[in-house]
């Protein structure tokens, strides 16, 4: 019975260095593995036969110990080697990598939840982000003001090409330098029209009706009908030419005072508590007058032929003439702002010298723009001062909005105007310019990354930058008991314990690499020892089969 009893034990340690050759076999088979963790085959002695269990010691005697022979070894467990593999950098936004504890969650097509630290992933047509077998990256999704929504997982999704956004201005930043060598501004320009007379043949008034209004040179012919329509085309301001603009009566206005507030507010003058002089546009002793704010680059000029009308009777109605121009230190600049959806709107703005008063020159600034939706031109005017040094001193009426009414983004657009990078020394020329302002144009996602928190970020076309997600990982109380599966796939088991799911970097879980990816762990040098050891413990044990068979044999012939 020994004989037969060493054969079965040699036939055991045949088969547990045939497991770890498996083993290795396995882990060889798998070096360049993304992410894949080696194992190792730990042996176990089986139980062992008593044939005494020994006795204590005596007056008399020592005492006996316990008689026992072994009956072979067996595979104690195979174990996941979960130390992490070396981190390759690859390029790719879409790879990612842990340092440290955790797994990716993924789900397949039917829902089930599983777990990989192989990293290579790619964006589907659908905009998700999936392994290399179509299994759908988990994590943190955001709500609409990207703000990343904690606690709940879903698909994480990176809409390259069709996800497009924009910004409202609401901060502008001027720079450069308003000379406090120019002449502080006394009057604005001043243009009025030929005599007007109203039906009666006396002088107009504000409250004439524009189809009783004659010219005095002519008063037998109106100079209006009803739903005639006036065109202003071709006046200037400074040296800039304004916006074609029309007056249609009896719709726009019926009045020469309402045409009167219609050509101030198409010329953008500005007036109100503060501004200097009588600007604005007024009918006085039986004329038109047009008064501009002071500063050359405010002068309005109007010409006879800027404005016409399609009565064919009298298609140049009125016949402007200068009477005062316009004086004071000036300097005109304009900039770009957007509305909320992305629609740009350009908003211009002129300096003055106001004074130069003994403690330092003071400014005043006029904003206007074309895009203040069914709003007067004018968006606002403050002034800008400067102590002795000509640096920035204070500011005042520097909050404007542009009324978007009918275009369908949120109204208004509100923005700060930042003048406290601009200076107030005496150079040749004042300069302004845009330094910044923080609204965007539409842009479309271009591209992504992905932070060490697993937070990712996508770069719009027009700059913006927005949080799209965040990656999630899983860790376990026991990373052995993981099931694996095919596809570089862990399950959970009731051995793992249940996953917690977390931002990297948090309750225990690593970081994430972006553009990298983990690599096997299997160590070559390692397992070619294991094959060496396996293979001699194999060739060892069949010896133990050989040699008990010889003994069997020559056993049989001695009782023959």
């Amino acid at each position: 019975m020994g004989l037969t009893t060493a054969m079965y034990t040699g036939l055991s340690g045949l088969n547990v260095n045939q497991s770890r050759i498996e083993t290795i076999g396995n882990n060889i088979a798998n070096v360049n593995t993304t992410a894949f963790k080696g194992s190792r085959t730990l042996f176990q002695t089986q139980f062992a036969q008593t044939l005494s269990m020994g006795t204590p010691p005596s007056d008399t005697s020592g005492g006996t110990n316990p008689m026992q022979f072994g009956l072979g070894a067996i595979v104690g467990s195979t174990q996941r080697m979960l130390n992490s593999g070396s981190i390759e950098t690859t390029g790719l936004a879409s790879d990612l990598a842990i340092e440290g504890a955790g797994y990716f969650a993924v789900k397949d097509a039917g829902g089930r939840l599983m777990y990989t630290r192989d990293g290579a992933f790619a964006v589907n047509a659908n905009n998700q982000l999936v392994t290399a077998d179509g299994y759908r990256v988990q994590g943190y999704g955001v709500d609409q003001g990207f703000h990343i929504t904690p606690g709940v997982l879903t698909d994480l999704t990176i809409p390259l090409g069709k996800m497009t956004i924009a910004r409202a201005t609401q901060n502008v930043v001027m720079d450069g330098d308003l000379s406090a060598a120019g002449t502080p501004a006394t009057q604005g320009s001043a243009e009025s029209s030929q005599a007007l007379v109203a039906g009666g043949g006396g002088a107009a008034a504000g409250s004439t009706l524009l189809t009783d209004l004659r010219s005095a040179a002519a008063p037998g012919t109106t100079l209006f009908q009803p739903g005639n329509t006036i065109t202003l085309s071709g006046a200037s301001k400074g040296d800039r030419d304004l916006p074609t603009q029309q007056f249609v009566v009896g719709t726009t206005g019926n009045t020469l005072g309402d045409l009167a507030s219609w050509l101030q507010s198409a010329m953008g003058i500005q007036t109100g508590a503060g501004v200097p002089g009588s600007p604005g546009v007024t009918v006085q002793g039986g004329q038109l007058v047009v008064q501009g704010n002071t500063g050359e680059q405010n002068a309005v000029l109007i010409e006879t032929a800027d404005v016409t009308s399609n009565n064919a009777a009298t298609p140049l109605p009125f016949q402007f003439t200068q009477t005062q121009p316009a004086d004071g230190s000036s300097v005109f600049t304009s900039f770009t702002a957007c509305d909320s959806l992305g629609n740009p709107l350009t908003v211009y703005a002129t300096f003055v010298q106001e004074a130069a008063a003994a403690t330092g020159p003071v400014w005043r600034y006029y904003l206007e723009s074309s895009d203040n939706a069914g709003q007067p031109r004018a968006l606002g005017n403050g002034t800008v001062s400067f102590d002795t040094q000509g640096n920035f001193l204070s500011v005042s009426g520097n909050q404007f909005t542009v009324n978007r009414t009918g275009t369908g983004a949120a109204n208004p657009v509100t923005f700060a105007l930042d003048l406290s990078h601009l200076n107030g020394l005496s150079t040749q020329t004042s300069n302004v310019i845009l330094g910044e302002q923080d609204g965007f144009p539409t842009g479309t996602l271009s591209s992504f990354g992905v932070g060490n928190d697993g937070t990712v970020t996508g770069a719009f076309s027009n700059g913006l930058s927005r949080t799209l997600g965040q990656v999630a990982l899983a860790t376990f109380a026991n990373e052995d008991g993981l099931v694996a599966e095919a596809d570089n796939m862990l399950l959970e088991s009731p051995a793992s314990g249940p996953a917690a799911v977390t931002a990297p970097g948090s309750l225990g879980a690593g970081l994430v690499r972006s553009g990298a990816l983990e690599l096997s762990n299997v160590d070559l040098s390692r397992e070619f020892i294991g094959l060496i050891t396996s293979s001699a413990g194999y060739q060892a044990s069949s010896r133990v089969i050989s040699v008990s068979s010889d003994l069997l044999n020559q056993l049989m012939v001695t009782l023959r």
